[in-house]
């Protein structure tokens, strides 16, 4: 088998032992950039690509005859025209290689950049200033999480560190897990008007898009923050634009948006009340090594004549 491993803009994959395992069976070709012309594809018979940097459409795929799998890291699979990949004949596996405690981190850290000022205060403190701006902590304060999945579970844990309360709400609530966690499930506009900051960790289906609109980023209180690691469409950015200019809310940490990259001088850069990170949730050292586990273990079954976990086109 020939596998290509698409994508990997760190160049994180080369010397991990899950690679080095894979190339006991394949050959392995490592891209630490763009493939450019889909050319460069043709003889691999598997692919590995990281998260959604390349969008698998129809065009591509046709361009790709000898392909049989995509062992598609992450838990998605937007990106991929699942009706051609079968159509083809083209198996796409889930190699998910877990959560992302590095968007559970990173939420936390964005809430704390917010709320304490620090990127403003770099700058100025390198432009020879020396702010002294009123912070807020975390500590004590609520903590609501839209979406109590892997990744909303990791964010309860830590901020029940910061002695927070924290409140959750779930399309699928298990009252259960949130229990142990000791978290208390409330209905979506309940936590909103209670939290002092809402981290959103929800899946993106037709039934969260826009989810935080209008209407709910008025319920929350002038001094609350909101803070989107998961996906930019889930919040309406208009109404989140009219909420940070107008003050219904004191501040928004945002690593998602609607359209990415984020277009060059769109109004949220103009904002002193948000921090912008460019969709750094997952991409960490302990992301790609649970990335390229997944993938060496998804291909290695593949190529045992093993079933493997697969995306499932909805009708």
């Amino acid at each position: 088998m020939r596998v290509a491993v698409l994508d990997d803009i760190h160049e994180a994959y080369e010397g991990t032992a899950a690679i080095g395992r894979l190339r006991q069976r394949a050959e392995v070709k490592i891209f630490t950039a763009s493939f450019g012309d889909p050319a460069a594809l043709r003889g691999f018979d598997a692919l590995v690509p990281n998260r959604e940097r390349t969008r698998f459409s129809r065009e591509l795929l046709e361009q790709l005859p000898d392909l049989r799998i995509i062992a598609q890291t992450g838990n998605h699979a937007y990106h991929i025209d699942l009706a051609a990949a079968q159509e083809r004949g083209v198996v796409v596996a889930k190699a998910s290689g877990g959560f992302s405690t590095g968007a559970a981190e990173l939420a936390i850290g964005l809430a704390i950049a917010v709320m304490r000022h620090i990127p403003g205060t770099d700058a100025a403190v390198r432009a020879g200033q020396w702010p002294t701006p009123l912070g807020r902590e975390l500590h004590g304060k609520t903590m609501g999480i839209v979406g109590l999945g892997h990744v909303g579970r990791h964010v309860a844990k830590i901020a029940k560190a910061f002695e927070m309360t924290v409140l959750s709400w779930s399309r699928r609530p298990d009252p259960g897990t949130a229990t142990a966690l000791g978290v208390q499930p409330v209905e979506l506009d309940d936590l909103l008007r209670a939290s002092d900051v809402v981290s959103v960790h929800a899946t993106l289906a037709p039934e969260t898009r826009g989810l935080i609109d209008a209407r709910r980023l008025r319920l929350m209180k002038p001094t609350a923050y909101l803070i989107n690691t998961a996906r930019g469409a889930i919040v309406d950015e208009a109404a989140l634009l009219a909420a940070l200019s107008n003050g219904w809310i004191a501040g928004a940490g945002l690593d998602v948006f609607g359209q990415e990259p984020l277009p060059a001088k769109h109004p949220f850069t103009a904002l002193r009340n948000v921090v912008l990170t460019p969709h750094l949730g997952w991409p960490t050292d302990q992301k790609y090594e649970q990335f390229a586990q997944a993938a060496a273990d998804v291909l290695i079954a593949y190529m045992d004549g093993q079933q493997v976990p697969r995306f499932v086109l909805e009708h």
